[in-house]
């Protein structure tokens, strides 16, 4: 593993001690790790898949819309809020490694280091339940 920021260590290390799904990405939006809760939600361990490229994570989970469409990569809340480095929500369905469909939404950050470091982003992952 290539030596990181401090902030991106230090986010790492907290994304494990918290209850809630975290993942985190570097600037280009590759996936630098995820904690157990959001393991649970992906299907899929930290351990299994390791750091993943952007398009490799996109395919992956592939989101789809409300409509059944793809969404498409620019518009993931992820996207946004680095290229725009702005907070960014949205909800939709990911695909599960079993083949079935999981609904959720994602709040993503950007996470931005002293001197205006552009150091990746955080995403909050909560599956949505049917009421």
């Amino acid at each position: 593993m290539p030596q990181r920021a401090v902030e991106i260590i230090l986010m790492r290390q907290l994304a494990g001690y918290l209850a809630m799904p975290i993942l985190l990405f570097d600037p280009e939006g590759n996936l630098l790790f995820y904690n157990e809760p959001a393991e649970a939600i992906l299907g899929r361990r930290f351990d299994e898949t390791g750091e993943i490229p952007l398009k490799e994570w996109y395919a992956m989970v592939a989101p789809i819309a409300e409509d059944g469409s793809p969404v498409p990569l620019e518009t993931l809340p992820l996207v946004i809020a680095l290229k725009a480095r702005q907070a960014a929500h949205r909800a939709f369905w990911l695909h599960m490694p079993d083949g079935s469909r999981r609904k959720v939404e994602s709040t993503v950050f950007p996470l931005e280091g002293q001197g205006g470091r552009n150091l990746g982003a955080v995403s909050i992952l909560m599956e949505v339940r049917a009421a």
